[in-house]
Protein backbone atom coordinates (compact mmCIF):
# COMPACT_ATOMS: atom_id res chain seq x y z
CA UNK A 1 0.00 0.00 0.00
CA UNK A 2 1.20 3.42 -0.69
CA UNK A 3 2.65 4.98 2.54
CA UNK A 4 0.26 8.42 1.50
CA UNK A 5 -2.91 6.18 1.29
CA UNK A 6 -1.41 4.71 4.70
CA UNK A 7 -1.14 8.18 6.31
CA UNK A 8 -4.73 9.16 4.40
CA UNK A 9 -6.69 6.23 6.28
CA UNK A 10 -4.88 6.99 9.70
CA UNK A 11 -6.08 10.60 9.53
CA UNK A 12 -9.52 9.54 8.74
CA UNK A 13 -9.43 6.64 11.86
CA UNK A 14 -8.80 9.96 14.07
CA UNK A 15 -10.85 12.22 12.57
CA UNK A 16 -13.79 9.12 13.29
CA UNK A 17 -12.17 9.25 16.93
CA UNK A 18 -12.64 12.75 17.68
CA UNK A 19 -16.01 12.85 15.99
CA UNK A 20 -17.01 9.67 18.21
CA UNK A 21 -15.46 10.82 21.41
CA UNK A 22 -16.79 14.97 21.72
CA UNK A 23 -19.23 16.15 23.26
CA UNK A 24 -22.77 15.44 20.67
CA UNK A 25 -22.43 11.76 20.74
CA UNK A 26 -20.95 11.02 24.00
CA UNK A 27 -24.13 12.81 25.36
CA UNK A 28 -26.18 10.19 23.64
CA UNK A 29 -24.55 7.85 26.80
CA UNK A 30 -24.73 10.06 29.43
CA UNK A 31 -27.81 8.48 31.65
CA UNK A 32 -27.94 6.89 34.57
CA UNK A 33 -28.25 3.42 33.52
CA UNK A 34 -25.16 0.59 34.57
CA UNK A 35 -24.09 -2.13 33.39
CA UNK A 36 -22.28 -4.60 35.50
CA UNK A 37 -21.99 -1.75 38.36
CA UNK A 38 -20.29 0.51 35.79
CA UNK A 39 -21.57 4.15 33.94
CA UNK A 40 -22.95 3.37 30.08
CA UNK A 41 -20.79 6.32 29.80
CA UNK A 42 -17.05 4.93 30.95
CA UNK A 43 -17.87 1.54 29.26
CA UNK A 44 -19.03 3.55 25.91
CA UNK A 45 -15.84 5.68 25.95
CA UNK A 46 -13.25 2.84 26.58
CA UNK A 47 -15.22 1.03 24.26
CA UNK A 48 -14.33 3.47 21.29
CA UNK A 49 -11.04 3.78 22.60
CA UNK A 50 -10.39 0.35 22.35
CA UNK A 51 -12.20 -0.17 18.78
CA UNK A 52 -10.35 3.03 17.37
CA UNK A 53 -7.00 1.12 18.96
CA UNK A 54 -7.66 -2.55 17.20
CA UNK A 55 -8.94 -0.49 13.87
CA UNK A 56 -5.04 1.12 13.63
CA UNK A 57 -3.36 -2.03 14.48
CA UNK A 58 -5.31 -4.40 12.20
CA UNK A 59 -5.40 -1.91 9.01
CA UNK A 60 -1.45 -1.39 9.83
CA UNK A 61 -0.78 -5.30 10.04
CA UNK A 62 -2.66 -5.76 7.23
CA UNK A 63 -0.47 -3.31 4.97
CA UNK A 64 2.78 -4.43 6.38
CA UNK A 65 2.30 -7.87 5.34
CA UNK A 66 1.36 -6.10 1.67
CA UNK A 67 4.54 -4.55 1.96
CA UNK A 68 6.95 -7.59 2.58
CA UNK A 69 5.32 -9.43 -0.55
Amino acid sequence: MKEERKKQFLWAIFIFGLFLLNYPVLAIYDIPERWLGIPLLFLMVFGIWLFLIIAMVIFLRKSNSKADV
